[in-house]
């Protein structure tokens, strides 16, 4: 996946200019954006953290400070998100989703089903570190039923390596009597195929329960499951698949419809630019015959859509 990301490291980097310029950009009257976003978003995060670090030495400030006293609204937040190192940032994710008011529970799906079973644990290692509390415990704390044990098998990121290929057709005939060969559903069936197979044996296994049931497994989860625990079997089945995939869609019904999901876009277009946003757009385009990067043009706008757009880095 190397290479995938629509933002890379800068070439001529120098992170004493860098700082200079944010500084001035933030100086006397008035902020001049314009020259935040084109800087910020054309450096990866790593050389941000550079930049942060000799903004500090220089000038004896805060660039993060800085930053929000000088910005607002959406794009304050996608700025500071840019400026966050991305463990710190799916740690803070995490942090809101389940100390807010309510769980949001679309963020902790989003952020589980989607990262590598290393970045799990340093999210965990993370959370640990920042907040001196058990990121299970807070889970487990905070959530019920199914939904939760879905999650805490998430959590424990040790999903098998490689294919079995001996247990192939039998995961998928065990998925088959779970869900649609019975009144009722097995719901721990599901959990535990979907929470501890690894993404290429379950691409098999789905194949195999099309071929056995006749169904897409996502159609079976959406009628034999509810509520939170549909969301993130349905998350895990479509990351197994293809993550740039799920990001695809999550985009899209971001920006689709009435009024426009900023969280998610900001979290998603943060989040990935280094990482698949190449694919991501691919992705977009096959899936919804438009571009990722007109629909946030004619979704957003001012400073917000101009950094948006050169974090999605071209027109597909």
């Amino acid at each position: 996946m190397a290479g995938r990301g629509s933002v890379k490291p800068f070439g001529g980097f120098n992170a004493s200019d860098d700082a200079a310029a944010l500084n001035k950009a933030m100086k006397g009257l008035g902020t001049d954006e314009d020259t935040i976003l084109q800087l910020l978003t054309a450096r990866s995060n790593n050389q941000r953290q550079e930049i942060k670090a000799t903004y500090k030495t220089l000038f004896g400030k805060d660039l993060v400070d800085d930053l929000k006293s000088e910005l607002g609204g959406k794009f304050e937040t996608l700025i500071v998100a840019l400026m966050t190192p991305p463990i710190a940032y799916d740690v803070e994710l995490v942090r809101n989703a389940i100390k807010g008011a309510g769980t949001d529970e679309k963020v902790l799906v989003e952020v589980l089903s989607s990262r590598t079973p290393q970045q799990v644990r340093q999210i965990i290692a993370g959370y640990k570190q920042e907040y001196d509390d058990d990121l299970e415990e807070d889970v487990t704390g905070d959530t019920s039923g199914h939904f939760k044990r879905m999650l805490v098998i998430l959590l424990q990121a040790s999903r098998q390596q490689g294919v079995q290929e001996g247990t192939i057709d039998s995961d998928a005939q065990t998925l088959f009597a779970a869900g649609e060969q019975k009144y009722g559903t097995d719901e721990e069936q599901f959990i535990s195929i979907l929470g501890n197979r690894s993404d290429a044996h379950l691409r098999r296994v789905f194949q195999a329960y099309m071929k056995l049931s006749g169904y897409e497994i996502e159609e079976s989860i959406s009628r034999e499951t509810s509520g939170s625990l549909k969301e993130v079997l349905l998350a895990v089945v479509k990351c197994a698949r293809s993550v740039p995939g799920y990001f695809a869609e999550m985009l899209y019904y971001a920006m689709k419809g009435a009024g426009t999901d900023d969280q998610t876009l900001i979290r998603i277009m943060a989040s990935r630019c280094e990482v698949d946003m190449l694919d991501i757009r691919q992705e977009f385009r096959r899936m919804f015959a438009t571009s990722l990067h007109s629909m946030i043009k004619g979704d957003t706008g001012g400073d917000y859509r101009k950094a948006l757009l050169l974090l999605c880095g071209g027109d597909d």
